[in-house]
């Protein structure tokens, strides 16, 4: 008997490690911790829980899928909103952990900068700089995409006197009561951001490189009835579901993401409706803000008040971008100069996965070194050669319902994990065979689809689709029931060592978070 084995008959399960304390983070410590897996620890680098609605603490800040839906479908929650704002959401997850017990488990201001995988040990080592910090059989990246800032490099950004920051750095101590306010970009935070600011600034110029198609959001605050029966397991199972199926039909065939099809057209026609509805009697702003490439080439937009913001007397859109800036103001791309107080950069995200840590799989090679600019993922999930690993959110997922799919994501992972221990196996990869069918039949699937319009972030280097998943969650999730043990390689290593559990300092007291708004970065 060897002693792995010995170890599976005592029952002493696998540990695990899960990089990111956001909702697939916190999602997957709770599915652990319900399946038995007590042997986890959730690193986080900020100081407090929620990933990106961590950080993303901006004024104006709220999710763009209904509340419903952009929560766990094992924790029904009293909404207030139909679509929930930041601070509110901080609640929800912290209400999460408290009511699972796993903040115990949680490790805030921990900066993950590399994990090595041990062959001879088959485990991985978690280091912060130049100490490790963590041993753990399997680790579970829930780091997800578009969390990591881009920052621009405009010539004389250093030199600008005032207050200056992106928005997923939010400086809380700046008050924009009276001033004038340069906000770049037009993406879905900066549409957030721009009425937000309207209320109190002076003067807030919107510096757009391209416009978005945006359509409305119909949010709007719950009466106390429907918040009531939110409460209710059942009613938020059946609302969820009708709302998910909803949402589903079109994606479901991915003719949303084609151009010319009904379902397509039908959503762009909603979009350029809201634009002359709203901004009727102004020719200029029409012109300004109507795309000129196909609807779903690049993320929508979903917002209420973005349109109605730029008819106000202190908004003014700018439908060009930045090319400068001074000691006391930015310079746009004609040439024109605008003097401001203080400089709001919404200029988005890496849109690459594994941004904030480097993974080293078998050998020693790093997962971009494998990749070298061609993200894959098979189901999103399992990279070649890198055992014991799992993305959240990884290449090849986003669209759909984020959380639904972040669900379904950990049940698969926590599939793998439980066949591996039951098996005795010391770890458990894809099969490289799986892996490059999977993808070949992934991307014969998005061609002809929107997302290859040459300007979004869904492409890698090559021009490959790396972001996208084209149809649906439900067809999505039916994949992840399906390719399962089949496609896994189980391996068996004597010299395993995971009855030692993870090697760690004490952890660090989980704080629960003060959900004001007013935390940052």
């Amino acid at each position: 008997m060897t002693l792995l084995s010995a170890v599976r008959r005592n029952k002493v399960r696998p540990s695990v490690a899960i990089i990111g304390g956001g909702f697939g983070g916190i999602g997957a410590a709770v599915q652990l911790k319900l399946a038995g897996f007590d042997r986890f620890t959730v690193l986080e680098r900020a100081d407090g829980p929620g990933g990106t609605w961590w950080h993303n603490s901006y004024p104006g800040a709220e999710v763009d899928t209904p509340s419903v839906l952009y929560s766990y479908s094992f924790m029904p929650w009293k909404w207030t909103r139909t679509h929930v704002r930041q601070a509110e959401l901080q609640d929800y997850q912290c209400a999460v952990i408290a009511r699972y017990g796993i903040g115990d488990h949680m490790r805030f201001g921990v900066s993950v900068d590399e994990v090595v995988w041990d062959e001879a040990k088959q485990e991985w080592a978690i280091w912060s700089g130049d100490e490790e910090i963590l041993r753990a059989n399997y680790v579970i990246s829930a780091v997800g995409l578009l969390g990591d800032p881009r920052l621009p490099s405009w010539p004389g950004l250093d030199t600008f006197e005032g207050p200056k920051f992106h928005t997923a750095q939010w400086d809380h101590s700046f008050d924009p009561s009276g001033k004038r306010i340069a906000v770049v970009g037009s993406g879905s935070t900066a549409v957030q951001v721009v009425p937000a600011l309207s209320e109190n600034a002076s003067e807030v110029i919107m510096f757009q490189r391209e416009p978005g198609w945006v359509v409305p959001k119909l949010a709007r605050a719950y009466t106390e009835t429907e918040r009531q029966a939110l409460e209710s397991r059942v009613a938020q199972k059946v609302f969820r579901t009708s709302m998910l199926i909803q949402r589903e039909r079109a994606q479901i065939s991915g003719a949303v993401y084609r151009e010319g099809t009904k379902e397509n057209e039908g959503l762009k026609k909603v979009a350029l409706d809201f634009i002359h509805r709203t901004l009727e009697g102004r020719p200029d702003l029409i012109e300004a803000v109507t795309p000129k490439y196909a609807f779903n080439g690049k993320r929508p937009i979903i917002s209420d008040e973005f349109y109605p913001s730029l008819l106000k007397p202190n908004v003014t859109l700018v439908p060009c971008a930045v090319e400068s800036v001074t000691r006391n103001g930015v310079i746009d791309a004609s040439g024109k100069p605008y003097d401001v107080d203080a400089l709001v950069m919404s200029t988005g995200f890496k849109a690459d996965f594994l941004t904030t840590f480097e993974v080293r799989g078998r050998g020693g090679r790093t997962v971009h070194e494998m990749w070298d600019g061609d993200e894959t993922a098979f189901l999103g999930m399992m990279v070649e050669d890198v055992p014991n690993f799992f993305m959240l959110y990884g290449p090849n997922t986003n669209g759909g319902t984020i959380l639904t799919s972040l669900e379904l994501q950990v049940k698969y992972v926590l599939s793998a994990i439980t066949t591996a221990w039951r098996r005795n196996a010391s770890s458990v990869e894809i099969r490289p065979w799986a892996l490059h069918a999977y993808d070949r039949w992934l991307q014969d699937r998005l061609k002809g689809t929107t997302f290859h319009f040459e300007n979004n972030y869904y492409r890698s280097a090559s021009g490959r689709i790396s972001t996208q998943w084209g149809d649906g969650v439900i067809y999505y999730g039916l994949l992840t029931k399906l390719l399962r043990q089949p496609l896994w390689q189980f391996n068996y290593h004597v010299g395993a060592s995971a009855e030692e559990g993870p090697q760690q300092a004490p952890p660090r007291p989980y704080r629960a978070a003060v959900s004001s708004g007013q935390k940052g970065a």
